[in-house]
């Protein structure tokens, strides 16, 4: 059958039109469609804005009275644009501006900018420089206005090479230590690799670094600046505030870079505790470094009070007389008849001049540091008591102290490798590894009434305008409150009859001194010896305790001669510092006020 030309016309009509209504219904469909339109929202929110993080302001770290110790200071990251140094030829010019302002090689600077643009390799921008001040920044943007003003606005074509086009600069934040090298084995460092990137290393910075960085946030910004309704304001990280006193560090530190130079030693440590709640006042270190320069410091041990173990020698003997009183295996006025050595194990115990002193109480055993009688001591305790003592007061474990890059020695414990020698070795700190705060954590039982705190050297966290303070923690009781005081009169009277090098006029001090010989894979060598010096007071109201390590002192050995007066220097200035009167004005003072 045949259709006539007008009747094809009509049907060919019908059938655009049902396949235009279709496309008009299936249209309307995917408008409705809920697929359809998590795309199109999905596709808008691609094209439309930038998704980028943002990263908070670190938080700033102050001593206990509010001076900055760690902050962070504006500065720029400076690069090129390639795409516009191809188009107009004034790489020269940049290289040049940028070696003369910024210090840069002219060539290498050059040799970086001049690659041809290239849409293929994604290479667009160049970093030349990071790090770059604010005033350098001005001078790079008074430089630039020149060039436009000279050159480009004057429309000369031909000077298009003469300009700074193509050169940007980007602010962001770079960690910064006001006061350099104080304190800088207890704040640590932060490295910037780059403008995102950030790495806490060591101290406070590593530790507390969740709580300095804050919490990064992803947020979408319209690509139309016009669009933008508000910006978004990201909370900096938590700010910190330390127990230290920034004015007890630096006179600590300064005492310790006297003591190293003036006893040829080859590096020392100090801290300074209250005993009381175990915050660290002050913890000096040398050698140290300037953490504004960390990449220059060469030393393999950061902050030698927590991350180095040595053998401490006599000090150790506090801990031996503390178990021998409190398990009372001796009582102050016990006598020993020191004869110059003793026997242990098949191994022959002598004191450090090897001469007999003859009869001897406790008091004199401490006074004179014999070692036979410390050795003897240990025996009459046993083994097994000894040694729970010793883990009660902590050795072999870590203080936790909140401070990255701790260290530790395991205690040898009567068992495969221990002998019977081992106990008299110990007894005076001989083939026992401590760091100075394990020293220093576990003597302050002494000097507060047998009670051991757990060191620290966070006092305050302030998160969002709210300051939450620390609270003092008790982390174990290895002794009797009778045991502490009665040694603490012992050490107080053995520095008095002693007419140490150590004593303050004016302050009841307790204190021990120790003279240690190295180990080396040929034995004990008196050559060199570490000297140290441990000591609290005011006796009857300990305020502070401080430990003293000086590395192989090469003007003296002996921990008398060496480390009793550092120890004398430091406390003359914590009593003026911390406001402690002398022990009659004191006395009297309390007096007073009980009877009001």
């Amino acid at each position: 059958m045949k259709f006539s030309l007008p009747t094809r016309f009509q049907i060919v009509g019908v059938l655009l039109t049902l396949f235009g209504l279709t496309v008009v219904l299936q249209m309307i469909n995917i408008q409705g469609n809920a697929n359809v339109m998590s795309i199109r929202d999905k596709s808008n929110l691609i094209y439309e804005f930038n998704t980028e993080k943002i990263t908070p302001e670190r938080g700033a770290i102050y001593d206990r009275w509010g001076h900055l110790l760690a902050g962070n200071k504006e500065v720029y990251e400076v690069g090129v644009e390639l795409k516009v140094v191809t188009r107009l030829g004034n790489g020269n010019t940049i290289a040049n501006v940028l070696s003369n302002v910024l210090g840069l090689d002219y060539q290498d600077t050059l040799d970086r900018i001049s690659i041809p643009y290239d849409p293929a390799n994604n290479q667009v921008y160049i970093v030349v420089a990071d790090f770059i001040s604010p005033a350098k920044i001005e001078q790079l943007r008074s430089i630039q206005d020149e060039y436009e003003k000279l050159y480009v606005n004057e429309g000369n074509s031909s000077s298009s090479s003469q300009t700074l086009r193509g050169v940007s600069w980007n602010p962001h934040l770079q960690r910064t230590y006001p006061e350099n090298y104080l304190a800088a084995n207890i704040l640590g460092f932060y490295s910037l690799l780059d403008i995102e990137k950030g790495e806490a290393h060591l101290g406070v910075e590593e530790k507390y670094n969740a709580l300095l960085r804050g919490t990064p946030l992803e947020i979408a910004s319209p690509v139309d600046p016009n669009k933008i309704k508000e910006y978004i304001d990201v909370p900096p990280g938590s700010s910190l505030i330390l127990t230290i006193d920034r004015e007890i560090q630096a006179s600590v530190e300064n005492i310790l870079d006297n003591a190293v130079a003036t006893n040829g030693a080859q590096s020392g440590s100090i801290i300074v505790m209250d005993p009381k709640t175990g915050e660290i006042l002050a913890m000096a270190s040398n050698p140290r470094m300037n953490p504004n320069s960390y990449w220059e410091y060469q030393d393999n041990y950061f902050n030698r009070p927590i991350d180095i173990t040595y053998e401490p020698g006599s000090v150790f003997k506090v801990l031996t007389m503390a178990i021998a009183l409190d398990t009372e295996a001796v009582e102050p006025d016990t006598e020993f008849i020191d004869t110059g050595s003793i026997n242990i194990g098949g191994i022959n115990i002598y004191n450090w001049d090897r001469a007999a002193w003859g009869p001897q109480d406790m008091v004199g055993c401490m006074q004179h540091s014999l070692n036979v009688c410390l050795a003897w001591v240990a025996t009459e305790v046993g083994p097994d008591d000894y040694y729970k003592y010793l883990l009660d007061f902590g050795m072999g474990r870590k203080t936790n102290i909140d401070l990255a890059g701790e260290a530790s020695w395991p205690l040898n414990l009567p068992g495969d490798t221990w002998v019977d020698a081992d106990l008299a070795a110990n007894s005076f700190g001989q083939g026992i590894a401590v760091t100075p705060i394990q020293m220093i954590s576990a003597i302050s039982a002494v000097a507060n009434d047998g009670k051991m705190m757990a060191p620290h050297t966070l006092l305050s966290v302030i998160d969002s305008g709210q300051r939450r303070d620390s609270s003092p923690m008790i982390v174990g009781k290895p002794i009797s409150e009778e045991t502490a005081t009665t040694l603490s009169n012992m050490l107080a009277t053995s520095m008095e009859r002693e007419a140490s090098s150590a004593l303050v006029p004016g302050y009841r001090l307790a204190g021990k001194t120790g003279t240690a010989e190295i180990p080396s894979a040929q034995g004990y060598t008196n050559e060199f010896t570490n000297a140290s010096f441990v000591g609290w007071g005011p006796v009857d109201d300990p305020q502070f305790i401080v430990y003293i390590w000086i590395e192989k002192p090469t003007s003296s050995i002996w921990g008398s001669v060496v480390a009793a007066p550092v120890f004398q220097e430091v406390v003359s200035e914590l009593v003026v510092l911390m406001d402690i009167p002398p022990d009659d004005i004191r006395h009297q003072l309390n007096e007073k006020v009980a009877k009001e």
